[in-house]
């Protein structure tokens, strides 16, 4: 039998305001857990405020994948115990870190970016990371989403209101030497450590990690060790988060937890 504890710690992606997991802490607290989803280093602040930061945020603009991975093990160090991580997108990728370090319980890697070594080139993937990665442009200036880039790389598929609602609601600026990290050692994981239980949760509509992407991630991992799942969502793009069937994937993790703490 696995110890999986009740603490959760979320982990937002990028270009995303963490108050887009509200609904899932209290959706979980109501399940028993105690959560927690931390802002990123410089992004405490309402979505507004950080939007008139750009794209001069200096602070911002300076953050590295290495100092947000290590904020967060800041964070879960100061916990009573390992907890299970949940992290989006880029969170996805700092889940995976943590795993791969036996820092944490169990990890959930919800539409993950990938670690170093796994790339996809499918023509809506390299669409949607090409201006955020921002190859030539200086890294002393962050990046904000216009709108058009919003709706093809997170809420393709989404009504026009829904979609201006949503961008209007979380979408910030971001460090484009954090995603630039990406493709660094920074976000090198060993796929044939052992390692705490992982699943990989994806979506057949998502534009900016495809689930053939998410799958390839997967399949790199050694899983005769470590129990290490693949759940595929039809029909969910990258604003799986903020979707109106976010029931969906919240309650298979619940599923997938309560059956490690029985096997």
């Amino acid at each position: 039998m696995i110890k999986i504890p009740k603490t959760i710690v979320f982990i937002t992606g990028a270009f995303v305001s963490h108050n887009v997991w509200d609904a899932w802490k209290t959706y979980f607290e109501s399940k028993g857990y105690t959560t927690t989803a931390p802002p990123w280093p410089h992004k405490d602040a309402p979505v507004q405020e950080l939007r008139n930061r750009q794209p001069n945020d200096t602070a911002l603009a300076k953050l590295t994948l290495k100092e947000l991975t290590d904020h967060y093990i800041k964070i879960i160090a100061a916990l009573p115990e390992k907890p299970i991580v949940i992290g989006h997108s880029l969170g996805g990728l700092i889940a995976q870190i943590l795993v791969n370090r036996d820092l944490v319980a169990a990890g959930i890697a919800i539409h993950s970016v990938p670690p170093k070594g796994v790339f996809s080139f499918e023509w809506s993937f390299l669409k949607s990371v090409w201006k955020p990665l921002g190859i030539l442009s200086s890294t002393s200036k962050t990046h904000l989403m216009s709108l058009n880039e919003w709706k093809y790389s997170f809420t393709n598929g989404m009504t026009n209101e829904d979609q201006v609602i949503s961008y209007e609601t979380y979408c910030i600026p971001e460090s484009k030497r954090v995603l630039r990290d990406g493709l660094s050692d920074a976000a090198k994981v060993d796929f044939d450590k052992i390692h705490p239980p992982l699943l990989f949760i994806t979506g057949t509509t998502d534009h900016i990690t495809p689930n053939s992407l998410n799958y390839e991630n997967y399949a790199k991992y050694n899983k005769d060790h470590s129990v290490t799942d693949y759940k595929e969502f039809n029909g969910k793009n990258h604003f799986v988060l903020g979707l109106p069937s976010w029931h969906d994937e919240a309650d298979y993790i619940i599923s997938w937890l309560d059956i490690l703490r029985h096997n």
